[in-house]
């Protein structure tokens, strides 16, 4: 899938809205008895009709192991057969020497078939390349992230007074295209997405921290996005958790709507001329 492509559903739906299936077992509704399948068949289901990206993190199936990463892979499979235009990012932060990262973009983009995969780029130009290497799949390189400790080291600045993240954003663009490269920056960030911008002004951006993190939709729309709309804005707990009993997918569609409603109101208004 193109920028073209990516940008041509987002008008189409009216939404540039990610949906983050991180199934958290305690907050899950205590009658599915951490059936992680059976949540995400009825979040997705609920959440479909808003949404132009899913993107299931790793963890939240690893934890239960091989009966985890069945419910992962089943979940990948459920999305495909039955909303086959939505966007899959597999949220695996990987990135590994050059060998081990080929090996990890054969399982997300052949075995398992998803559109993009996280990649962490603290390894260096050999760790990242290997993903890039597929046609039509994306390589979603952290950038600029929402948590605290995102100023350990992706704001510290060199002699130059440059910081890291800036450094990741040259280096990365460099590699890659804007049409086979997205960087995560966070909603927290605010008006450092002018930064962002600056560097890398055509590349698409998954946004997290929208809704539970506190980051502002409004902000994010003001400093990132771009020509193209050039955002994939995700919210996780905000949707998935609303509510822990057994309406959790009916309140999950109540805020997936409300942010469609928001972000439709700025698509239609920002490019009421190309839809």
């Amino acid at each position: 899938m193109t920028r073209q492509e990516l940008f041509k559903r987002i008008l189409e739906k009216g939404s540039f809205l990610c949906v983050g299936l991180d199934p958290d077992l305690a907050k899950m509704p205590a009658a599915l008895q951490g059936d992680l399948l059976a949540f995400n068949k009825a979040i997705i289901d609920a959440t479909a009709p808003h949404a132009v990206a899913f993107k299931p993190n790793l963890a939240f199936y690893e934890v239960q192991g091989a009966k985890g990463y069945h419910a992962f892979e089943e979940t990948v499979r459920y999305i495909r057969e039955n909303y086959p235009d939505i966007f899959i990012i597999a949220d695996a932060k990987r990135g590994d020497i050059g060998n081990t990262s080929r090996a990890y973009a054969h399982s997300f983009f052949e075995t398992l078939g998803v559109d993009a995969l996280t990649v962490a780029p603290y390894m260096g130009r050999d760790s990242v390349e290997p993903f890039m290497q597929y046609a039509g799949k994306w390589t979603v390189v952290l950038a600029l992230t929402s948590n605290p400790g995102s100023a350990d080291f992706q704001q510290i600045t060199d002699t130059e007074g440059t910081p890291l993240f800036e450094r990741v954003l040259t280096s990365v663009s460099q590699w890659g295209t804007a049409d086979n490269t997205m960087f995560v920056v966070g909603a927290t960030r605010g008006q450092m997405f002018e930064q962002v911008r600056r560097i890398a002004p055509n590349h698409f951006l998954l946004v997290p921290g929208v809704g539970a993190q506190g980051g502002s939709l409004d902000e994010v729309v003001k400093y990132g996005m771009n020509d193209l709309c050039g955002l994939l804005v995700n919210s996780s707990r905000g949707i998935i958790h609303a509510s822990s009993h057994d309406d959790f997918a009916i309140q999950a569609e109540v805020k997936a709507g409300q942010l469609h409603a928001q972000m439709k109101e700025i698509l239609d208004a920002r490019f009421a001329s190309k839809s």
